[in-house]
């Protein structure tokens, strides 16, 4: 397992990070402790969630579920772990339960820490950019959360660039802690990030943590567009998420070419799994790719990218071709 530093930071993290968002839903906490078992044992040492997770669930009455399970799991082992977690989603039916108000922070860290059973976390996001609340409120609160050695470094998922840079900018003229991280969703099929969020990432030393590596397992091949949706995968997920995914991923333009990937993986004998995962690894800022599972031996195929094999210059090229075949969407999240 590769060992990367997290941006401009002193914190070392592994080039593949245990995503959770199956956990308490896709995954009982048996099997979530199998997975992380099987993680740790591999030597990843970077862990991401979330308090609104697992997805997919029937209610807010269960967010948090996954948090709780790690929490269970890390007894004995906190300090061998870099633990992330996120705030900003709905976790009741109060006007203040949700967003990235310092109210809700305050709170949600305090409820988060609680069910992952330790002090502080090392990384703590905002999960989305949040339009209702002033950017400077929401630092200051995250600024005051490391000033109380709650949360070591702060990042963000699913911001602009502009936003970013913005935060950060608010950061350094009143001295508050510096967004560390971002998380945006990157694959071979999903590219946006390329045009802005990473060249601002590697110009001002920000690590990439990077999600849905497998686009949410369209790349492995195992759907087809003919077929119908299956309850309890990625695509047949309640309460909007099942949705949501389809219209990431389920296009016909996205199963032809992952069809067309498919031919070329066996044709190299290359794993599909395998090779998306790696691709993302060694593209350019990125410091760590999250990979989940609802089943400990679908871990089995992403934990391989994690070495140090290279593509070559022509396969690399063959690659691009997928995502500049796509039809461009207005899209970025």
């Amino acid at each position: 397992m590769e060992i990367r530093s997290l941006g401009r930071t002193g914190l070392k993290v592994t080039n593949l990070c245990l995503g959770t968002m199956t956990f308490g839903n896709q995954a009982d906490k048996n099997i979530s402790f199998k997975i992380l078992d099987k993680a740790f044992d591999a030597g990843v040492n970077f862990i991401d969630t979330a308090d609104v997770y697992p997805i997919g669930r029937a209610s807010y009455e269960i967010a948090g579920a996954t948090e709780s399970i790690i929490g269970g799991w890390l007894e004995g082992k906190r300090d061998k772990v870099v633990l992330a977690t996120k705030c900003f989603g709905v976790m009741g039916p109060g006007a203040n339960d949700k967003g990235l108000s310092r109210k809700h922070i305050i709170t949600a860290v305090e409820d988060s820490l609680r069910r992952l059973r330790t002090d502080y976390k090392d990384l703590y996001q905002a999960h989305q950019f949040d339009p209702s609340t002033p950017v400077d409120e929401t630092l200051r609160a995250f600024d005051h959360l490391i000033e109380q050695g709650k949360v070591r470094y702060i990042g963000v998922s699913n911001w602009r660039a502009w936003q970013v840079a913005k935060a950060n900018g608010i950061a350094d003229r009143k001295n508050y802690a510096r967004i560390v991280s971002v998380q945006p969703r990157y694959n071979l099929l999903f590219r946006m990030i390329e045009d802005d969020l990473v060249p601002m990432a590697l110009d001002e030393g920000l690590g990439i943590i990077s999600y849905n590596p497998l686009a949410a397992g369209l790349l492995t091949g195992r759907y087809s567009k003919n077929a119908s949706i299956e309850e309890g995968t990625r695509f047949g997920l309640g309460n909007n998420a099942g949705i949501l995914y389809q219209e990431r991923y389920w296009q016909e333009a996205n199963f032809d070419a992952v069809k067309k990937y498919q031919y070329w993986c066996e044709e190299h004998n290359y794993d599909p799994t395998t090779t998306a995962v790696r691709w993302v690894t060694h593209q350019p800022g990125i410091t760590s790719a999250i990979t989940g599972a609802s089943h400990p031996e679908q871990l089995e195929a992403s934990l391989r990218a994690a070495d140090r094999g290279e593509l070559t210059q022509q396969e690399l090229e063959w690659l691009d071709g997928l995502w500049f075949s796509l039809p461009r969407r207005r899209e970025f999240s």
